[in-house]
């Protein structure tokens, strides 16, 4: 999977990159501008982008904003959106399209998804696949209540509460993706 990363930090871009890599993601670019982001994707056309909210020069929501033009650029390119601060209305403004998949995850979390069991991972893998709850169900030969509990754990354990406005499933992935 190809990713571009919008990071205007260059430690955490640093370690999105060799944290991505270590996982087998291939890193297309790393930039640290909303322009910069938006020529990687135009270039690269990637599977999916990594955004921090606040980019130069203002630093209040360049970043979002050249998602939602990498989104108008490359329709259901799947974003992570990264931010310092929980601001919903920013994850909510990319779901608005309805195409592609959103992730919004907190910098402070993302080194530390390693909170999953291997069987929360397993499932978690699964489900990135695109697997319903049946499908992985038969794959790892439990029960759909065992997936549906592995399933619920994942979500509290990355922060996702119930929501009639998010796809927690997406967010999960995502946030696995960008681990």
């Amino acid at each position: 999977m190809r990713v571009v990363i919008a990071e205007d930090l260059f430690l955490l871009r640093d370690g999105l990159i060799r944290m991505l890599e270590a996982h087998g993601f291939e890193v297309a670019a790393a930039v640290d501008t909303g322009a910069g982001l938006l020529a990687a994707v135009e270039e690269h056309q990637p599977d999916a982008a990594v955004v921090d909210v606040r980019l130069p020069p203002t630093f209040t929501d360049e970043g979002l904003q050249a998602a939602l033009e990498a989104r108008r650029r490359v329709p259901g390119l799947p974003v992570l959106v990264l931010s310092q601060y929980v601001e919903q209305i920013y994850a909510r403004e990319l779901l608005a399209d309805g195409s592609g998949g959103v992730g919004y995850l907190l910098k402070d979390r993302v080194f530390d998804l390693d909170g999953l069991s291997p069987r929360e991972r397993e499932v978690l893998e699964l489900m990135a696949e695109g697997r319903s709850n049946a499908a992985i169900a038969q794959r790892m030969v439990i029960t759909e209540r065992a997936v549906a509990k592995h399933t619920s754990s994942i979500f509290i354990k990355l922060g996702l509460q119930p929501s009639d406005d998010d796809n927690r499933r997406v967010l999960a992935v995502l946030a696995y993706l960008g681990r």
